[in-house]
């Protein structure tokens, strides 16, 4: 060992020895972690704004807009359907892959609730044809959901028959890289009460709830009680509408997703009809960033 390496190691150790404070160039501060919260990404669910625009103006707009993921509808202008060829296919997804724009999948109506099981086993397998689709256009889940209680069944059947199929669905999904959202959703169904039963059947860890902003959040003990039953199971995405149309409470929501530093996709399912969505797109991404700094200020 070379005597000034010998020295300088000496010295280091009698400095620390002593408690004598060490020049600012040997101190070590640990990086600033992202606030709670910071880590949320906004999107598109292509419900009404986006229904009329084809798959390169989608992009586009979603582009000008900074809402960079999207949840594609089947029945809209876009046409990403279960009847594309696997070279059609490829070429949705070259356009996402050349683009900013994440695709998140796809947001189906696929739902299990019904009293006819024919017609259930006809849901699963037209989701694994989505979960399919998904994959193949480079998504990575398939939005489905539950529709409700039908009539001369008890709750509690169809609320197993719904965790099970959810269950089936999402093993498929996990051979193919691809999340089960279950939305919530449905008279009855969308009670966060009756969602938390039909998640606890629901067990698959491939199965997420996707967060919905209905009213019926607010039942029972409130919003923060609701949210609770459920936040273990989030997944990917959070639908919301307009949060400056309405009286759904979006800056506790707000608060609730920072506070467990949910880091996944906000996305817009929005339900007005501005003339200039790219500049509606814009201002609600910029009040919910607005919220959310206001939310951490709290915390």
């Amino acid at each position: 060992m070379k005597k000034n390496q010998a020295l300088s190691r000496r010295t280091f150790t009698k400095v620390l020895g002593t408690g004598v404070a060490l020049s600012p160039l040997l101190s070590f501060s640990p990086p600033l972690l992202p606030k709670p919260g910071s880590q949320m990404k906004m999107g598109l669910v292509t419900y009404l704004w986006g229904k009329d625009w084809d798959l390169p103006t989608l992009i586009t707009n979603c582009t000008k807009a900074k809402t960079l993921g999207v949840e594609l509808r089947i029945e809209h202008a876009h046409a990403v359907t279960r009847a594309l060829s696997a070279a059609q296919r490829k070429e949705v997804r070259k356009q996402f892959d050349d683009s900013k724009v994440i695709c998140l999948g796809m947001g189906t109506n696929q739902a299990y609730h019904y009293a006819d099981a024919a017609r259930v086993k006809k849901e699963i397998e037209g989701t694994k044809d989505f979960i399919k689709l998904s994959h193949d256009i480079g998504g990575t889940g398939v939005k489905v959901k539950p529709n409700g209680f039908p009539k001369g069944v008890s709750q509690e059947k169809t609320i197993e028959q719904i965790g099970k199929s959810f269950n089936e669905v999402a093993k498929f999904a996990a051979d193919y890289g691809q999340e089960i959202r279950v939305e919530v959703h449905g008279r009855g169904t969308q009670e966060l009460h009756h969602m938390k039963a039909i998640m606890d059947v629901a067990d698959h860890p491939n199965v997420k709830v996707c967060w919905n902003c209905n009213m019926e959040d607010l039942l029972g003990d409130g919003l923060e009680h609701n949210f609770n039953l459920v936040k273990d199971r989030f997944g990917d995405t959070v639908h919301i509408r307009e949060v400056n149309v309405g009286e759904y409470p979006y800056p506790e929501l707000v608060k609730l997703l920072a506070q467990i530093d949910y880091k996944g996709w906000i996305l817009l399912e929005c339900r007005t009809d501005p003339e200039d969505k790219v500049k509606a797109m814009k201002e609600q991404r910029k009040l919910w960033k607005k919220m959310v700094k206001q939310a951490q200020k709290t915390m």
